[in-house]
């Protein structure tokens, strides 16, 4: 399992960074209270409803990233060392799943299973670039998602994990852009 650092973890207690630290995950205080299963996390009502669909539109789409790294690895366009780039990336975007996952769980919904089939444009997948192509709008996509998500959490600590999760979102979209040969990162501000 590859390294995915949201945050740093030096403000957590040495019992929770030892457990989070097993299998190579590394995450924030905020992504610490969502599994944690705070207080402040199980408020009731309809704001932690709206919250879970908006936990479950993410795992979703997570859910979905997941299956299209997973298309890309086996298409056999990819060099070794972009291959491994995206399996890495896959596994940040697995770790996200299990993390949003668990949150819905903890907020007493119930957490959206993978499709049994994604429909991808997998007729015009013909070359590298064309698979890192696709990879890079599903990230910008992601990062348009989580941007929107952001505000309109009632939970401000589900806003900051979102949050976390839209800067690895942006790097991954920085890093695609940049194996293409574009501009990693074109304009200012992220829209």
């Amino acid at each position: 399992m590859s390294f995915l650092t949201i945050g740093a973890c030096t403000r957590a207690r040495p019992g929770r960074r030892a457990f989070l630290g097993q299998g190579g995950l590394l995450l924030s205080g905020a992504a610490v209270a969502l599994l944690a299963g705070r207080d402040a996390l199980a408020k009731g009502g309809k704001a932690q409803e709206s919250d879970v669909r908006i936990l479950n539109t993410a795992l979703g789409a997570e859910l979905e990233a997941i299956a299209a790294y997973q298309l890309g690895a086996e298409s056999g366009l990819l060099q070794k060392p972009v291959r491994e780039l995206a399996l890495s990336f896959q596994g940040h975007h697995k770790a996200h799943a299990e993390l949003l996952s668990k949150t819905v769980a903890s907020l007493g919904g119930r957490p959206v299973a993978p499709k049994d089939k994604y429909v991808f444009p997998t007729s015009t997948l013909k070359s590298q670039a064309d698979v890192l192509r696709f990879a890079a709008a599903l990230e910008k996509g992601a990062v348009s998602a989580y941007l929107g998500a952001v505000p309109v959490f009632d939970n401000r600590e589900l806003a900051k994990a979102a949050a976390s999760i839209l800067g690895d979102e942006a790097m991954h979209w920085a890093v695609l852009r940049q194996a293409l040969g574009e501009n990693p990162v074109p304009d200012a501000f992220v829209s």
